[in-house]
């Protein structure tokens, strides 16, 4: 019997987390994002942003309205939000091609300014301070099935403190987790899965 959690063959033949194939909009992120190592400020702010915006949601609401966003948002551009005004706000909560959650469009503009000052006071930048809570991959065996991947970890739980204390909201332990996952500092594509790459 086969693993009910475990990687799955497509239509095209290759392998997948069983995720991947859940719905069209997914393939594509699964198999050419997810994962794969973000860089730059601006890049992880948006990552940040979005996985907020997902809290409560599945990730293909978010997935499916990734460009509306990126223009509400200025391209997640960290000086652009971190300068918005009250008129931006009701731009934001006017706007039906995003989620209109006054906490989660709060806590972005509120992000932006905390990502700005990490900035500029921490060497690296956003990027490095992120970065700095990526686990030694060699230390972290292929998930064999869903089942094995955890919802948050040691790691996790201390980059959501360190990001709430530099004044960051909507950073709980499964949201920095599931940034981590998305943005390549951890690798839990499946064994087995196509779209992984590293240590097997």
């Amino acid at each position: 019997m086969s693993d009910p959690g475990g990687v799955v063959v497509g239509e095209d033949g290759l392998a997948r987390c069983p995720w991947g194939l859940s719905a069209p909009d997914y393939i594509a992120y699964h198999d050419q994002e997810w994962g794969r190592p973000v860089h730059g400020d601006d890049a992880l702010f948006e990552r940040i942003c979005l996985e907020a915006f997902q809290s409560g949601l599945s990730w293909i609401t978010i997935l499916r309205r990734r460009e509306s966003f990126r223009a509400a948002f200025g391209g997640f551009k960290i000086d652009t939000v971190a300068a918005f005004t009250d008129e931006d706000r009701t731009r934001l909560l006017n706007d039906a091609g995003i989620i209109r959650n006054r906490a989660k469009i709060d806590a972005a503009i509120t992000n932006a300014a905390a990502a700005r000052t990490v900035r500029e006071g921490h060497e690296g930048g956003l990027d490095a301070l992120i970065w700095s809570y990526a686990p030694d991959p060699a230390l972290r065996p292929a998930p064999v099935s869903t089942a094995q991947v955890p919802a948050t970890t040691t790691e996790s739980v201390a980059l959501a403190k360190d990001l709430k204390k530099r004044g960051f909201k909507f950073v709980g332990p499964t949201t920095a987790y599931a940034l981590m996952q998305a943005c390549g500092l951890v690798n839990d594509h499946l064994a087995g899965c196509s779209a992984r790459v590293g240590p097997v």
